[in-house]
This record gives C-alpha cells, sequence and structure tokens, in this order.
C-alpha cells in the first residue's frame, strides 16, 4: 500500500487506523477520570466550604485569564499602532488604502455568510 491508499483509508475509515489496543488504553484512562471526578464532587458535597472557596478560586482564575488576553489584544494594537508610526507617510497611505479594502471585503464575506 503506497502512501496515497494509506492516507484514503484514514480519511474513509479514521477509527480503523487507530488500534485495538490505543482503544483500550484510552477507555482505561476515561474510567480513571470518571473514578476521580466522582471522588472529588463527593468530597466537594461533603464540605459546602471547600466547594464554595473553589467556585470562588475558579471565578477569580477565568477573571485573570480574560484579563491576560485583553491585556494581550492591547499589547498587539500598540505594536501595530508603533509599526505603523515607523512607515513613512506616502506608504502608510497606501497602507491605509489597502486594509480599508481588505476589512471591507472580509466584512462582506462575513455578512453573506450570516444572510
Amino acid at each position: 500500500m503506497n502512501d496515497d491508499e494509506g492516507l484514503m483509508s484514514m480519511v474513509k475509515d479514521p477509527l480503523g487506523s487507530l488500534k485495538v489496543e490505543d482503544l483500550v488504553v484510552e477507555a482505561a484512562r476515561e474510567l480513571v477520570k470518571d473514578e476521580i471526578k466522582r471522588h472529588i464532587r463527593k468530597k466537594l458535597e461533603e464540605d459546602p466550604k471547600l466547594r464554595n472557596d473553589i467556585r470562588t478560586a475558579v471565578a477569580e482564575l477565568m477573571d485573570a485569564k480574560i484579563r491576560e488576553a485583553y491585556a494581550m489584544v492591547k499589547l498587539g494594537k500598540c505594536g501595530v499602532n508603533l509599526g505603523i508610526a515607523m512607515v513613512p507617510p506616502d506608504l502608510k497611505e497606501r497602507m491605509d488604502r489597502d486594509i480599508a479594502n481588505l476589512l471591507e471585503r472580509e466584512m462582506g464575506q462575513v455578512v453573506s455568510r450570516m444572510e
């Protein structure tokens, strides 16, 4: 079997390319994870304060992750602004037009997909 035939067989039957041993190992992992989750849930049901503390900590973590992502976006924007500030004025005008055309085209495609 050449590479193309092997690729086609994986596309036609993706599970057929997995070994039975891999499936058994993955199923065993899932069972272990389910048992660990059950044990954790039981402990949290027994201790409402701990459950509440975990909820609070998770909420704080999510807030921190969102703030981090927002800061990264702001840094990216600053980097773009710095790059644009370094561009000569004549080239900047052409870039502005090209970017505006690109955004107009992309937004048109987004709107057409929504319809």
